[in-house]
């Protein structure tokens, strides 16, 4: 390739882009189709964000055009490509993270999101967008009581705050108990090397928030969740290794777990 020729196609690409609205609604189709084979088939060596920047323009993403564009784009480019393959694209071009700027600003919701491209076909990007929209959730979950926990909040405040987040993010039962325990070591103040003192330091958070372990722990199953979280961390953390027994005894003597739940994982 001489890089002459991918230079001028840049700039063809970069005018045809932002004067979408002079052309024909079959003939952005087109224009769609041939972007997305020439990423496909890696023909022209075009950069990424020569193709998604310039359609970030005020006026054609209000007119609903560059959503229409990229529509067009993402399913002939996955008639041959994997979504893997996609997102790789869209982080080149650095527009992965912010998706929802193709749509209108009326539209510019998740819920518009979802709508638009389960009805165009592309189920599989709407799984990705909102697995990432979780994780983002789930992530600012963990940063707030991750934060209100090594403050040493009052108990009531930092269940209420898990009950808002719960509602928001729509989070199952089970993955609240696994937060809840990453949260409670992540505040944990650990020693360089001194083993016992982790496990006092371990024992003491166990101690100190059991009442917000207890509130979602609302069930065999939940109590079961969390003995099979603790029971991996003591086993992949150095901090943790041989404190699996008294943690489970803590939180035993706490009433997080049962004496039936302890059972039946030993039978397990």
């Amino acid at each position: 390739r001489r890089p002459f020729l991918i230079k001028n196609l840049e700039n063809v690409m970069r005018k045809f882009l932002q004067s979408l609205e002079l052309f024909e609604e079959n003939e952005r189709k087109k224009l769609a189709i041939f972007t997305a084979l020439a990423f496909s088939q890696k023909l022209s060596g075009l950069p990424p964000e020569t193709v998604f920047q310039p359609l970030l323009k005020d006026n054609l993403v209000a007119k609903g055009l560059v959503l229409s564009f990229m529509t067009d784009f993402f399913k002939e480019y996955l008639i041959d490509n994997s979504l893997d393959d996609l997102i790789a694209i869209l982080k080149r071009g650095k527009v992965e993270d912010n998706l929802l700027n193709f749509f209108p600003p009326t539209k510019r919701s998740n819920e518009s999101f979802s709508e638009h491209f389960n009805k165009e076909g592309l189920v599989a990007l709407v799984e990705y967008n909102e697995k990432k929209i979780f994780e983002v959730k789930l992530k600012e979950m963990k940063s707030a009581l991750t934060t209100q926990i090594t403050e040493e909040v009052d108990i009531s405040e930092v269940i209420e705050t898990v009950k808002l987040r719960v509602r928001d993010a729509k989070l199952p039962d089970t993955e609240i108990v696994r937060i809840l325990w990453d949260v409670l070591m992540d505040a944990v103040q650990w020693s360089g090397k001194n083993q016992r003192q982790n496990a006092n330091s371990a024992l003491r958070q166990v101690k100190t928030w059991s009442k917000l372990l207890n509130t979602f722990c609302t069930s065999g199953k939940l109590e079961l969740e969390l003995m099979y979280k603790v029971q991996m961390q003591c086993y992949e953390d150095a901090k943790l290794m041989k404190l699996f027994p008294d943690i489970v005894r803590s939180l035993y003597e706490q009433d997080v777990l049962a004496e039936d739940t302890i059972l039946h994982w030993f039978r397990k």
